[in-house]
């Protein structure tokens, strides 16, 4: 059951609209990303469903509430700024409690919950410490706490881990996603790192100029973008725009020049459409002519350009379709120059709009 839904909704700046016609709901207890490049809208629609700003034109609704002109003191939702926005002078405890002081909540309801979040969020025995006396982890799960303790029907984040080393982002998502669960509420989250919202999320939706380019689980559209934006967006660094296409029943064949290329159907990709392959440089194989045989799905070429990145070697391969980008776990690599061959795999290739 969807708890959260946009129907229609626009949103502008002055005369430039950000949002036009978006559409989005979000299932009770589900954590969704939105994720996008800067300019996206991704930040503006949750600053809509928080309050913030106000929809030129569309519908708003929570658990079958019109939310649409409600202002944001109205609205029992917890957000989680990416500046953590602590008050320097008040304790830990003081900081969590404001809001249900705020709310006239009764002394003895203040800390039974003040307590028992402390204690969800793991740090009991912080109440007494002021915000520069923790870490940036520990303060961004005060602000995790300060959302949470006021019992909200939705809980929204922008951007909350941007501020912190990259150790340290991957220990707070794990336990962002872990508190999700554990107390089932419904989240938004807003980042522009698909690392941190494909590891978190029960959905994503990857945005660009104002729509939703595609909504899905995090695994399906990583391995199956459904456009070239999505591709590129999710590390598809490699294309093959084909001249004709012939769907078979189990395969797809796509020509370009004299060359051929099969793409194998799959239920989990869905309808492929379009005339444009994409693959990722680790599922691309290259090697010696002796090792992969000429055919189908295969080019010729050379290397052009080679990068050492530490675990493998990345190739820039110059071929008579282009340059394609090629990881490969290697001892000793190939030199600049060196004749190769690239095999695209069937069911690694991807086509999209």
């Amino acid at each position: 059951m969807a708890l959260l839904s946009l129907e229609n909704i626009s949103v502008a700046y002055d005369q430039q609209y950000i949002l036009q016609d978006f559409n989005l709901s979000v299932e009770k207890g589900s954590l969704i990303s939105l994720l996008g490049p800067s300019g996206c809208g991704k930040t503006t629609t949750l600053r809509l469903i928080a309050g913030f700003i106000e929809a030129r034109a569309g519908k708003f609704s929570l658990n079958g509430k019109d939310y649409t002109h409600v202002p944001v003191n109205k609205r029992n939702f917890g957000f989680v700024f990416q500046s953590y926005a602590l008050f320097p002078h008040l304790s830990i405890y003081d900081n969590v409690a404001f809001g249900l002081r705020l709310r006239k909540v009764s002394g003895a309801e203040i800390d039974r919950r003040v307590r028992n979040i402390l204690d969800i969020v793991s740090l009991s025995g912080f109440e007494k410490r002021f915000p520069k006396e923790l870490s940036g982890g520990q303060r961004q799960r005060v602000a995790i706490a300060r959302a949470l303790v006021i019992e909200p029907e939705l809980l929204l984040f922008d951007e909350p881990l941007s501020n912190l080393d990259a150790n340290l982002r991957i220990n707070m998502r794990v336990e962002i996603r872990r508190i999700q669960q554990e107390l089932g509420i419904t989240t938004v989250y807003v980042s522009h790192d698909q690392e941190e919202c494909f590891s978190i999320s029960d959905q994503v939706a990857i945005m660009n100029k104002g729509i939703i380019e595609q909504l899905g689980a995090p695994a399906a559209i990583f391995k199956y973008p459904k456009t070239e934006f999505v591709a590129r967006f999710i590390g598809f660094t490699n294309f093959i725009t084909f001249d004709s296409r012939f769907d078979g029943n189990e395969e797809i064949a796509l020509k370009v020049k004299d060359y051929m290329f099969t793409v194998t159907k799959h239920a989990s990709k869905g309808e492929q459409l379009g005339k444009q392959g994409a693959i990722r440089p680790d599922d691309v194989v290259i090697g010696m002519s002796d090792e992969i045989e000429a055919g189908a799905n295969r080019l010729s070429g050379h290397i052009k350009v080679s990068t050492f990145l530490g675990r493998s070697y990345q190739y820039v391969v110059e071929t008579e379709l282009g340059n394609f980008t090629v990881n490969k776990e290697m001892e000793l690599p190939y030199l600049n120059g060196q004749e190769v061959r690239l095999l695209f795999p069937s069911e690694k290739l991807v086509l999209v709009e």
